[in-house]
């Protein structure tokens, strides 16, 4: 110790001591307690360990850009459902007035909770095991549970990439294989497939010829080998693009995030110029200001918003924790957030643009069919030639002139117009239509480019866009499962990415079944929604409450360089758990009002059909929702008994002068004696790295630190892991 020190000279001194514990330090040279006799996990000291530990984040893979980080992002949160499910959802809820409730939600739902996940990854630079259980321990298990729910919708949505990529490599033949329906022999005699005939051609493609779907979820039917090698190819190309870790997928988000939006922009071009579209977009955009009032649409919309961002699978912290930590995480998020959002509305207008070219000509053929019905009825006297208007020439027969038929032929003939079977014909009828998901993508959306021109160029570009859609959301759901494991259990990196890929191959074959689109169905709205709404609500109380707003806030301020505006700390605090909250009650009674089923495709009557899940389908259901969400109150148990460490008996202190100085700055006067005496705090301290209080070798409150054996996540004034050039 040096001579000058004022320790040394009070050893020589009656005075009575007054200086603080900061102001002791403050002339001390810097000490290492892992080497010294006050390392208080009574380990040895093991030089290369220490050494790892402290390169550990040094060393950890970045991004090569910001762009490139934010592509990926980007190309995570934009997936299939801003294509297939926000423009029904907007149809369904309002039209433009939809567009109001889903823009609020995003801001006070949506914008905190995706900058929270950022500025904890970011922060704390682990996947999402390492990230909660530095924080909060006994909420260990959410990361465990992302990990999970990540698996579940990785195994079903590879199957959706699947379905594309065999579309796809139909797309290349003229004229479209799903344009028209197939003729079958029956010996000399030529006939169209009955099945197609009842239904259309491009449904009839896409039940039969695509899936060959059974009758029933408990029908079998054994694997389809066209859609197990589409699976195989899917899995190959999300392992090849994730072996590498971010230096590979990185690269692959390039052209997997900017794709799509070249297609989309190509799309709104072509659906411009289709006679139709302007109907389309107008239909769309017709607000029904009634329908803001309805608490369903809040449901749903608050429901799109929180899927649309990808909160809570843990991809959003893996891709986050590549980041350097003054990284401007919040600008970040907020980019994102609206990207997305303009992307929904940019495909919206694609889909309404694309759909009102169809319903034209749906109902050009409803005409056509309709007319030649009156015709029969004319010649055979049924209907008089005194109720056809004297202007209608049946060979160039409109849209209107058929309206304005068929209401003085409904008028005329009220009591029995029902018996003439003929139909309204009426455009705003075709456009309510609602149709989703595949429905959408495989059947509304594939007739509709049977009728433009170059059809089968339009169909290549679809369907590649939604290979790149589906490829960039699972590269990011895969970093939610490969990221924390990686990171917490140091396994290789390659082995264990090609390990998990084999894995879901063979657990997915189960979707590829003859039946596996009614599997895919059930994973689709049951293995997620219940369980990653409870694990946002407790990440979401984990840092606003448990490690507090205010010091969350702080550390903010020292990471970005500026204080977070006032709104996120009150959003965080009371806003979004409770709306959270809501959003979980709702799911749970929708859940138990919407009885558990599915639309089954019935071969004989060429139709769907709602069928209940048998028992055994019910028990699959459950265990999803059940085992997603076991590891939550699991490993609370565990770490709240005492069954496993928390961390907290492994505690490994080091420091390095400048950054201890500025942590014992921060020190309350009743901190300054805990730090002397080793006493008990009366507070949980800070999970996040700076502001620590050193609770000494006698404290009984367990550490709000991570269980890893290695200690990985143990408290200091400066983290094993964290470089100081970082603080």
């Amino acid at each position: 110790m040096p001579k000058n020190s004022k320790v040394t000279q009070r050893e020589h001194s009656n005075e009575h001591v007054t200086e603080s514990v900061a102001d002791l330090l403050a002339h001390e040279e810097p000490v290492d307690y892992k080497r010294s006799v006050l390392n208080v996990t009574g380990e040895a000291w093991d030089k290369q360990k220490d050494g790892e530990e402290e390169l550990d984040a040094e060393n950890r893979p970045a991004w090569n850009s910001k762009l490139q980080y934010i592509l990926a992002q980007i190309g995570y949160s934009v997936g299939l459902g801003n294509v297939w499910r926000f423009p029904y959802l907007c149809q369904k809820n309002g039209g433009g007035a939809y567009l109001v409730p889903y823009l609020v939600l995003l801001i006070i739902i949506g914008l905190p909770l995706f900058f929270l996940e950022l500025a904890v990854g970011q922060r704390i630079r682990r996947g999402s095991i390492g990230v909660w259980n530095y924080i909060c321990p006994r909420l260990g298990g959410i990361g465990y549970a992302s990990c999970l729910v990540c698996f579940f919708v990785g195994l079903y949505y590879n199957v959706i990439i699947g379905w594309s990529i065999f579309y796809f490599f139909k797309s290349f033949q003229y004229p479209l294989p799903w344009s028209e329906c197939p003729i079958a022999r029956n010996g000399s005699v030529a006939v169209v497939e009955a099945e197609c005939e009842r239904s259309s051609a491009t449904t009839y493609f896409w039940y039969r010829e695509a899936l060959d779907i059974s009758n029933s979820i408990s029908e079998s039917g054994g694997l389809n080998w066209k859609m197990t090698l589409c699976l195989l190819v899917a899995w190959s190309l999300v392992g090849l693009a994730m072996i590498k870790g971010i230096q590979s997928s990185g690269k692959v988000m390039y052209f997997s995030s900017l794709f799509p939006y070249v297609v989309l922009v190509c799309f709104l071009v072509r659906g411009l110029l289709l006679r139709g579209a302007v109907d389309g977009i107008m239909h769309m955009f017709t607000p029904k200001l009634d329908k803001m009032l309805d608490p369903q649409v809040w449901r749903e919309a608050a429901t799109q918003v929180f899927f649309a961002l990808g909160l809570g699978f843990g991809g959003v912290i893996a891709f986050s924790s590549y980041n350097k930590q003054d990284n401007n995480c919040h600008f970040d998020a907020t980019l994102v957030s609206f990207i997305n959002f303009f992307t929904s509305v940019l495909a919206t207008l694609v889909v309404f643009a694309v759909l009102g070219f169809k319903a034209n000509i749906m109902n050009e053929k409803c005409v056509v069919e309709n007319a030649e019905k009156i015709l029969g009825y004319l010649n055979t006297n049924v209907l008089s030639h005194d109720l056809i208007p004297p202007h209608v020439n049946f060979s160039h027969l409109t849209a209107k002139d058929y309206n304005e038929m068929y209401r003085v032929i409904m008028t005329v003939k009220e009591g029995h117009f029902k018996e003439l079977g003929l139909d309204a014909c009426l455009l705003e009828d075709e456009l309510d239509k609602s149709v989703q998901g595949t429905g959408l993508a495989f059947i509304a959306f594939t007739e509709a480019m049977t009728h433009f021109p170059a059809s089968p160029f339009w169909s290549v570009m679809f369907f590649l866009m939604l290979i790149n859609l589906g490829l960039g959301s699972m590269i990011g759901t895969m970093s939610g499962i490969t990221t924390p494991i990686i990171d917490t259990f140091k396994v290789r990196k390659e082995v264990f990415t090609v390990g998990c890929c084999i894995f879901a191959f063979v657990v997915g074959l189960i979707f590829v079944q003859r039946s596996g689109n009614y599997f895919v169905t059930m994973f689709d709205d049951y293995s997620a929604t219940l369980p990653l709404t409870v694990v946002v609500i407790l990440e979401n109380i984990a840092v606003a409450w448990i490690y507090g707003t205010k010091k969350f806030m702080q550390e903010l301020t020292e990471m970005l360089g500026f204080r977070p505006y006032q709104f996120y700390y009150y959003t965080w605090k009371y806003v979004s758990p409770i709306c959270m909250a809501v959003l979980m009650t709702a799911s749970i009674i929708q859940l138990g009002v919407s009885p558990p089923g599915y639309s089954a495709w019935i071969r004989e009557e060429a139709a769907e059909k709602f069928l209940f899940y048998p028992t055994w389908a019910m028990a699959i259901l459950i265990s999803l929702i059940i085992l997603a969400s076991l590891p939550l109150p699991l490993v609370f148990i565990l770490r709240q008994f005492h069954l496993v460490s928390d961390g907290s008996n492994t505690l490994s202190v080091t420091y390095k002068k400048g950054r201890m100085m500025k942590d014992i700055s921060n020190l309350e006067d009743n901190d300054e004696t805990r730090f002397i005496l080793s006493k008990v705090p009366s507070e949980t301290p800070s999970p996040m790295p700076t502001h620590r209080s050193y609770l000494g070798p006698g404290s009984n409150s367990p550490m709000e630190m991570s269980s890893a054996p290695n200690g990985r996540y143990g408290s200091g004034y400066l983290m094993a892991s964290t470089p100081e050039s970082e603080l």
